[in-house]
């Protein structure tokens, strides 16, 4: 997935990657040099190694596929992005950062975030793209962050009346200075980071001296179908305001995401073809009633070179942003679920994912998992890598009960564990890292 960033000497004008530049600013399909390439942390809050989890090869001979379709079998390669779009970077250094702490004077209002049905269309009619639009574009906002070398251009969410906006972390990570938000309507506000989630790409930002905004209607990721239509509105290549359509393509896609400094974000993504390009990072994905149902964050590309849409958009389910953004307005921080499990994502055929060690204490070690058992299902959804059982973990909350299919010596058994929870501080490893030669377990990923 290419990040929606692009950056050259004139901000205001998208321009296209050039010999010079970085052509994947934030999320490169390839591991970064010096990036973790082992093991990982096989429960949701530790990401599993930056290494590919597809068939490609790796580094400056092509990039990988990061997003395995089922089933799995080669094919042509293709690159993932996130969807931030920077304008003036030259040579990299687009800055995928960590997680910002909370700003401002600590007090928050109460405020709780539902899920409802949507206002009717004024001027078109609801159930169609054109009344969905009409509904969801007053609360689509343009954001602009200016980084250490250029400006990186995203999409964000309106929350709140008062000025909170949801948008993807990966859209504001490494600011430098005011972060810009400019409404439908062409009234421009300061913001400021209430708080991110590293391991879920989200960030809530809160609008400076803002009143009287139109909230978003939030639906549910949970009753979706395949095949339902879907609009997309955002800012592609600097263009606010850009309503595009499509349809739900899949569900629980593991999607894999990879920032400059090595940092990795795995999440279980909603598919979608309707276009989504850079500079769609952070904003809604709804139904035809105007309720967001995900919010855009990644693309597949089909080579390097090519930052375009190919029809495989990616976002993050509303029912798992609204959980993160509740918590990050409440406290100014998210937490992630945690299995307590270690493994290796850059193993297995596609049988389930392993697990190499299981953490004393932890969830797992709790619930009688041991070193070499196979996961092969996270209640009903399928594991077919350690990357799947990250994504699928990650998608629960805290203290949730799952049921796991496991398999050891060639009997099958279910086990049900109840997960524990961790703050998302990071979604990279922690102490500098770690060599790409260190075996798993021995330097394991995650902050907690």
């Amino acid at each position: 997935m290419t990040e929606n960033r692009e950056q050259g000497p004139d901000a205001s004008a998208p321009q296209g990657p050039r010999a010079d530049q970085h052509p994947v600013p934030a999320y490169a399909g390839a591991a970064a040099p010096g990036a973790p390439q082992a093991g990982a942390r096989a429960h949701w809050g530790p990401p599993p190694s930056p290494a590919p989890y597809g068939a490609g090869p790796t580094g400056p001979g092509g990039p990988p596929t990061l997003v395995e379709p089922r089933p799995r079998r080669p094919r042509p390669m293709t690159g993932i992005v996130a969807a931030a779009l920077i304008a003036g970077l030259v040579g990299g250094g687009a800055g995928f950062g960590g997680a910002y702490a909370l700003l401002g004077d600590g007090s928050r209002p109460s405020t709780t975030l539902t899920s409802s049905a949507a206002a009717p269309a004024a001027n078109a009619d609801p159930g169609t793209v054109a009344g969905a639009a009409a509904v969801a574009t007053p609360s689509t906002v343009d954001i602009r962050v200016p980084l250490a070398q250029g400006t990186a251009e995203g999409s964000g969410i309106v929350l709140t009346a008062d000025g909170a906006v949801l948008t993807n972390n990966h859209v504001v990570a490494g600011a430098t200075g005011p972060i810009s938000v400019t409404l439908a309507d062409g009234t421009a506000y300061e913001a400021t980071v209430v708080g991110s989630s590293p391991s879920y790409d989200l960030a809530v930002l809160r609008l400076q001296g803002a009143s009287g905004l139109t909230p978003a209607t939030l639906g549910s990721s949970a009753d979706l179908q395949v095949g339902q239509q879907v609009v997309a509105i955002g800012s592609p290549q600097g263009l606010t305001g850009t309503v595009t359509t499509g349809i739900v393509s899949a569900f629980d896609r593991t999607v894999a995401v990879q920032g400059e400094d090595g940092s990795a974000v795995v999440y279980n993504g909603l598919q979608t073809d309707a276009p989504i390009n850079q500079g769609n990072s952070g904003g809604p994905l709804v139904d035809l009633q105007g309720r967001v149902v995900g919010v855009n964050s990644a693309i597949a590309t089909g080579s390097s070179e090519s930052t375009g849409s190919i029809g495989l958009g990616f976002a993050i389910p509303v029912d798992q942003a609204q959980r993160v953004a509740q918590e990050i307005l409440d406290t100014g921080a998210a937490t992630k679920p945690v299995l307590g499990v270690q493994g290796n994502p850059a193993a297995g055929d596609g049988g389930g994912a392993q697990i190499g060690a299981v953490e004393p204490g932890s969830a797992a070690a709790q619930a009688g998992l041991a070193a070499g058992d196979v996961v092969t299902k996270v209640d009903d959804a399928r594991v077919e890598d350690f990357a799947d059982l990250v994504a699928r973990i990650g998608a629960r909350t805290p203290g949730e009960q799952v049921t796991l299919t496991v398999t050891a010596g060639g009997a099958e058994r279910t086990v049900e564990v109840t997960l524990g929870s961790a703050p998302d501080q990071a979604a990279s490893t922690t102490g500098g890292g770690r060599s790409p030669n260190t075996p798993f377990g021995q330097s394991p990923f995650g902050g907690n």
